[in-house]
C-alpha cells in the first residue's frame, strides 16, 4: 500500500480512505500538486508501427487517427486514445479550485491519483453543513475528477459527507445526479462548469431537506428487510429464482450495520429510520465492501459499481418518503 501514499494528500483528519500525505491547512496549489502526486503532465505522441518491407528493420510509420498518452515524469504509458481526444491535465483539476478557495470560501481537503495516473481527482469542502436530529452532522463537498483512459468524463460532483462515519453520497434530486460531465471529445471550460455548478450547489438546501425527511421517517422491520432486498439483492428485478439470493453476504453485513454495528447507527436520526437504512448501505460501500485494496474501494465508491449502488440506495430510500 505504501506506493499509494505518495499519490494522495489531505488536510485535517485522516480521510475515510486512510491514504495520503498530511498537509497543513490552506496550502498553495503548487504544494498540493507536489504532495498529491499531481505535479506531472500528460504528454502525447502519434501511434507508430513498423513495416517490414523496407530492409530488415522495416520503416516506422505513424497512425494519425490515434495517439498514445504518457506521463512526463516516468514516461510510463497511460492509454491509447483517438486523435480528437481532449486531455485534461492533473494540475488543471487543482487549478479549478484556485478561485473557489481564494474567493468563495472552499477549502481543498484531499486530492490524488488513481491507477498510476489514469484517474485523478480533488475534493473540496464547500462550507455548507447541516445537523440532523441528535447532532448528526452532514457537510457539503465538491468532487472534481477525470481520467485519461476513456473510463471517466471530466466530472464535477456536489457530494455530501456524513461526519460520524465519513460516508460519501452524491447529491441527487428527482432521481438525477447533479454532477456536471464534460466528455473528452470537447474541451474542458472551467468557467462554464462553475456557472452550471452554481445551480447544482444551490440544490444543497433541497437535498438536505429530503435527508431530514428520511431521518424522521420511522421504518418497520419488514420495510427495512424489503429495502435491503431491493437495493442489494435486486428482488424488484427479474432474477432467476433458481439462482438463489444474490449478494446474500452483503445483505447480512448491511443489516447488522443498520441494527447497531454501523458508525452513527445509534443516533436519533438513524436508529430505526430511512436515513439509517441509506447510511448502512453507504457505509458498507465506502468502508466494508470487498475490494483488492483501499485504492480499488475508493475508485468503486466514487466512480464505479459502488457509486451506482449508493445511487440505488438513495432512490429507494426516497421512495419511502414519496
Amino acid at each position: 500500500m505504501s506506493h499509494l501514499v505518495q499519490t494522495m494528500a489531505y488536510v485535517g483528519q485522516t480521510p475515510w480512505h486512510q491514504l495520503g500525505n498530511q498537509l497543513p491547512a490552506k496550502q498553495p496549489i503548487d504544494v498540493w500538486a507536489q504532495k498529491a502526486g499531481m505535479d506531472w503532465t500528460i504528454c502525447e505522441t502519434p501511434v507508430r508501427y513498423m513495416t517490414e518491407q523496407a530492409g530488415s528493420l522495416g520503416s516506422i510509420m505513424s497512425f494519425d487517427e490515434q495517439k498514445v498518452l504518457y506521463r512526463s515524469d516516468t514516461k510510463a504509458p497511460l492509454s491509447v486514445v483517438s486523435g480528437r481526444y481532449q486531455v485534461v491535465q492533473p494540475k488543471a483539476v487543482l487549478e479549478f479550485y484556485r478561485d473557489l478557495t481564494e474567493i468563495s470560501g472552499f477549502e481543498l481537503e484531499t486530492a490524488g491519483v488513481l491507477k498510476e495516473g489514469k484517474k485523478f481527482w480533488a475534493l473540496a469542502r464547500t462550507g455548507k453543513e447541516t445537523a440532523l436530529k441528535g447532532n448528526d452532522l452532514v457537510k457539503g463537498y465538491l468532487l472534481l475528477a477525470t481520467s485519461c483512459d476513456g473510463t471517466l468524463a471530466t466530472t464535477a460532483t456536489p457530494t455530501t459527507v456524513r461526519v460520524v462515519c465519513n460516508n460519501t453520497l452524491t447529491i441527487a434530486l428527482n432521481g438525477a445526479s447533479s454532477a456536471i460531465k464534460v466528455p473528452h471529445s470537447t474541451s474542458f471550460d472551467a468557467r462554464q462548469v462553475k456557472k452550471q455548478l452554481g445551480i447544482a450547489v444551490s440544490q444543497w438546501d433541497s437535498f438536505m431537506y429530503r435527508m431530514k425527511t428520511l431521518s424522521e421517517r420511522k421504518v418497520k422491520s419488514h420495510e427495512a428487510m424489503n429495502y435491503f432486498l431491493k437495493v442489494l439483492c435486486l428482488t424488484d428485478q427479474h432474477v432467476d429464482p433458481a439462482q438463489g439470493l444474490v449478494n446474500e453476504r452483503a445483505l447480512k453485513k448491511v443489516q447488522a450495520m443498520y441494527e447497531g454495528q454501523g458508525h452513527g447507527s445509534e443516533l436519533a436520526s438513524a436508529s430505526g429510520t430511512a436515513w439509517g437504512l441509506l447510511n448502512a448501505v453507504t457505509e458498507f460501500v465506502d468502508h466494508e465492501k470487498r475490494a483488492r485494496s483501499q485504492e480499488y474501494r475508493l475508485d468503486s465508491a466514487w466512480f464505479g459499481q459502488g457509486a451506482n449502488l449508493k445511487q440505488r440506495a438513495l432512490d429507494h430510500a426516497l421512495q419511502l418518503v414519496a
